[in-house]
């Protein structure tokens, strides 16, 4: 069973997420918050798999909510949602620590099914959708840190191919008919990348290559 928690300001909204959640048996809605700070307290009190998070609420935002709840280390995941694609707020969350992002008007099945990603430790974003919004704000993007220099040193060459083709846009399916590899060990291997450099998912992974350089807009 995951657990999900509804954050968002909008009455409508949150009913309406949570009838779509409701209708699959292992999908269960434990709370519902109306702002940051609420979402931040009901985080630590329920402890659910997955937080639904919007951008845009009064008081505490869903990006610094977002950071809060990730930097309390427990083991939520925060599904960002918003209006727009491109959005500056959604990037800002991204970088926050979130392991997801999907719009308003996404399909309820690409909803679910982010959900169910997220719960798992996956990323939901495509990692040509990763790319587009990075290359958005590339000019937001801060010189590496001599911790991420250290980490990205530590990588293998081969780890380094596959981190690449990762924040590139490439599926694991991709990478290993590319690299000729078997998926199983395209998997080792981004669990490997993952906790070398520190990353809770591919999103942070793809965020990490493009501050470091091994990835350069196109």
């Amino acid at each position: 069973m995951t657990t999900v928690l509804i954050v968002d300001d909008q009455a409508l909204q949150r009913l309406g997420f949570s009838m779509l959640l409701e209708q699959h048996p292992d999908l269960t809605v434990v709370g519902e918050a109306t702002h940051g700070a609420e979402a931040v307290r009901k985080t630590a009190e329920l402890r659910p798999d997955v937080v639904l998070m919007d951008v845009r609420m009064p008081g505490m935002d869903g990006i610094e909510a977002t950071r809060r709840i990730v930097q309390s280390g427990g083991r939520s995941h925060v599904l960002v949602l918003t209006t727009f694609d491109l959005d500056e707020h959604a990037y800002a969350a991204l970088r926050a620590g979130a392991s997801g992002f999907l719009l308003k008007d996404a399909l309820p099945d690409e909803l679910v099914a982010g959900i169910r990603a997220v719960a798992a430790g996956d990323a939901v974003i495509a990692p040509a959708l990763t790319r587009r919004l990075l290359d958005s704000f590339t000019d937001r993007l801060p010189g590496h840190t001599p911790e991420q220099e250290s980490q990205l040193a530590a990588l293998t060459q081969r780890e380094r191919e596959v981190l690449t083709a990762i924040a590139s846009g490439w599926s694991n399916i991709e990478i290993g008919e590319r690299l000729n590899l078997a998926e199983s060990t395209i998997k080792t291997h981004v669990s490997h990348i993952l906790a070398k450099i520190g990353a809770r998912d591919r999103v942070q992974a793809v965020i990490f290559a493009y501050d470091t350089g091994l990835v350069r807009p196109a």
